[in-house]
């Protein structure tokens, strides 16, 4: 007897759609609110900040915000979209591994007949799948704005933000994901994979703030962005280095977890 084809990826999908939703909606009220304030706030916010020191304004990445790109980089893709993003992404990544083995619910979901191994890569995918439904939520939102606000960007480079998001919020969340899978504790995986993020943004900071490059190197974050997206379109070789992170962690996180014992 076989399980049904994707069973564990649907069921995952219907059991947090109504979240989706919520978190969807948010986000996209968010980004065209934020986004309602450039044609009244653009100068003025540039003429409030001038008084800050020129490396914190650069740490903050709002030496641009005088422009629309810049203020759209600054606020949506440097700032709320990533920091919202991993919040949910994380979460969901280690309950639906560590969370659910520490009460119990795991085991139950191993009763059906289907491999760990297909588990593991199912429910992965069902993360990849709802990051990907809130980043086209937020796509969404900035296109809105565009005609709204007279923002004029350039909607290829939207796209391909939106693309350089998902793999930024993805890898972080297939971080969270393996080690939840690999070590079966909660508070652990979240905690180091928030603590990677967390460390690599403020890496971000520095490099932009000191222009020390070597901080640049280790940030995801400056993977992404450091190639200004939104005016030239993605750094092809940032989003490289992005997607190894993924692509190296998840195998790891699912070497161990087809081989650990459950019930310890």
């Amino acid at each position: 007897m076989r399980a049904e084809p994707l069973v564990s990826l649907r069921r995952v999908l219907r059991d947090h759609r109504r979240a989706f939703w919520i978190w969807g909606a948010s986000l996209t009220a968010i980004t065209v609110f934020y986004m309602s304030f450039w044609p009244t706030m653009g100068e003025a916010m540039l003429e409030a900040i001038e008084g800050m020191p020129q490396g914190l304004m650069a740490a903050m990445g709002y030496d641009k915000i005088g422009t629309a790109g810049g203020y759209l980089e600054a606020v949506v893709y440097a700032l709320i979209g990533p920091i919202l993003l991993l919040v949910y992404g994380m979460s969901l990544a280690v309950r639906l591994t560590a969370g659910q083995e520490e009460d119990g619910t795991l085991e139950l979901d191993l009763t059906v007949p289907m491999t760990r191994a297909r588990l593991f890569w199912e429910r992965l995918a069902a993360v990849w799948l709802l990051l990907a439904g809130l980043v086209t939520l937020v796509t969404i939102g900035v296109l809105v704005s565009d005609p709204l606000f007279d923002l004029g960007v350039d909607v290829p480079n939207v796209l391909a933000s939106g693309v350089g998001l998902l793999l930024l919020v993805g890898a972080f969340a297939t971080l969270a994901f393996a080690l939840g899978a690999a070590t079966g504790r909660r508070g652990l995986a979240l905690g180091v994979a928030a603590g990677v993020a967390v460390v690599t943004y403020v890496f971000r900071g520095v490099a932009n703030a000191a222009g020390l490059e070597v901080y640049a190197a280790l940030s995801p974050f400056s993977w992404f962005l450091q190639g200004d997206p939104l005016a030239n379109g993605l750094d092809l070789a940032g989003v490289a280095k992005i997607a190894a992170i993924s692509v190296l962690a998840a195998p790891l996180g699912w070497w161990r977890f087809v081989r650990r014992d459950l019930m310890t």
